[in-house]
């Protein structure tokens, strides 16, 4: 899956509109959906916003893998990593 397509999906997949996320990162909403398109590269300190945004990796993110990190902070003190 190309970058693009995943950060379109993870801005659906949480109920975003690109007006919204552009804003979160203080750009305009037609650099986002540039962003999006591919028609711009995403600078570094956006990557690492969008990472925190969505609670995923920048690798996630770029697809140099497919796997997105689980969140633990929905668990119960004693469900630790090393208890799954």
């Amino acid at each position: 899956m190309n970058r693009m397509k995943r950060l379109r999906e993870l801005r659906q997949q949480n109920g975003l509109t690109q007006q919204v996320v552009a804003k979160k990162l203080n750009v305009k909403q037609n650099t986002y959906s540039q962003y999006e398109s591919g028609s711009r590269e995403i600078p570094l300190q956006a990557l690492k916003a969008l990472a925190m945004l969505y609670d995923t990796s920048v690798d996630y993110i770029i697809g140099l893998t497919d796997y997105e990190p689980v969140s633990y902070t929905h668990l119960r003190a004693h469900e630790t990593r090393r208890h799954l």
